[in-house]
């Protein structure tokens, strides 16, 4: 496969993780029960962040003072102009707010939007701290699982409407993780007048919103209409688009006033309303400098996917790829092995020398399945593809 014309920036370069308190790299021995696999889990990536973010955190560093900050008008500003020119979505900075992570934004808006024993729907298999946010909450969780059809997944819409009766919050994860679907304008619409019948506000996880693949494109679930705007929580954040989530920086848009104050008064429970410096300068820095950089990420992340389409179909074919239209993670359909669960994750790590995600832990649905993540150089993933043909050709 000609590989050539992919950019300017060099994606193939090779960064060494290991010693950098990494939990993708420092804790395989751990997470694995050994050391020597090669880690293509823990979704972020390898590559190293722009350089203009870079740039941008080492001159804020030079100042030797690190106290209390804020969230400047720049930052909002970058983020605001970012979403527009990306996703043609025009927000007002007032109705965009500070988590430190999409996953503590999850848990305030269960809190704050819901009451023990009320039911929360996710949609699996799903990432998986969506779990434990309701069961922490004391929820009740409602499955609306996938439909997986031919290498693809279709949403159960009879389903979601049963659910939604019972309902108060529906848990979207968009683009979805792990399946790598980037859900369309009319299945949003459908997923939006459901909820607006029963009352249900959708906390809508749209932290891959940015990593879409050539051909596909990202509707913000509240761009579809004003009403569902109305009864929409979005969670976007720059850590997945530039490799940043160490800096823990998300923002929170609720366009709807009451909505905001009351997620407002849930996160100022816990005091989780101010930023960090670094995590600040890093959000402004990427989105506004961040454009080429990402363009040519995602030529080189698709590529990655079709390496292993095509190693897989010619190689691996009990192995298959669900059809990938975002993300950098790919989901990889174990069945035709005859393997699933504990057992295809242990023949994994000892034969094929691979710390993967396991489809078990994204819920029901998710037991034939594997997560590997391909936002790594492309040496690492022919490693990966040779280590899957030693465990099962």
């Amino acid at each position: 496969m000609d590989y050539k014309g992919e950019g300017t920036f060099d994606f193939d370069k090779p960064v060494n993780r290991i010693n950098t308190a990494s939990i993708k790299w420092d804790r395989r021995k751990l997470i694995f029960g050994t050391g020597d696999v090669l880690p293509m889990w823990v979704a972020d990536m390898d590559f190293e962040s722009p350089e203009c973010i870079v740039d941008a955190i080492k001159k804020r560093a030079a100042h030797p003072v690190y106290g209390y900050s804020f969230m400047t008008d720049g930052y909002f500003d970058a983020f605001t102009g970012w979403v527009k020119r990306r996703h043609g979505w025009e927000i007002n900075k007032d109705s965009v707010l500070f988590s430190p992570g999409i996953v503590t934004a999850i848990n305030a808006a269960i809190s704050a939007f819901s009451q023990p024993g009320d039911g929360v729907i996710v949609q699996s298999p799903v990432y998986f701290p969506f779990f434990n946010a309701i069961k922490n909450n004391n929820r009740k969780q409602l499955n609306n699982q996938l439909v997986y059809y031919g290498n693809t997944y279709k949403i159960d819409f009879d389903d979601l409407e049963r659910k939604a009766r019972d309902a108060k919050v529906l848990l979207l994860s968009s683009p979805h993780n792990p399946v790598s679907r980037c859900w369309t304008k009319k299945e949003l619409e459908k997923i939006g007048d459901i909820c607006l019948r029963n009352n249900v506000i959708i906390v809508s996880d749209e932290i891959h919103g940015d990593l879409i693949l050539p051909g596909y494109k990202h509707t913000p679930t509240a761009m579809v209409s004003e009403d569902i705007a109305n009864t929409t929580v979005t969670c976007m954040a720059p850590s997945k688009t530039f490799n940043v989530a160490g800096f823990f920086t998300s923002q929170i848009v609720i366009q709807n006033e009451k909505l905001r104050k009351k997620f407002e008064k849930a996160m100022e429970s816990f005091h989780l309303v101010h930023g960090n410096i670094f995590g600040t300068v890093a959000s402004e820095a990427g989105y506004k400098c961040g454009d080429k950089w990402l363009d040519e990420l995602m030529i080189y992340i698709d590529n990655n996917f079709k390496l292993v389409d095509e190693f897989l179909k010619s190689e691996l074919p009990q192995i298959k790829l669900t059809k990938p239209e975002a993300t950098f993670l790919a989901w990889l359909d174990f069945s035709g092995t005859g393997l699933k669960g504990k057992a295809l994750n242990e023949k994994i790590i000892k034969e094929a020398g691979l710390g993967l995600s396991p489809g078990i832990i994204f819920g029901k649905g998710g037991e034939n399945f594997m997560r590997m993540n391909l936002g790594t150089q492309r040496y690492r993933v022919e490693k990966a593809l040779a280590g899957l043909k030693k465990a099962f050709g």
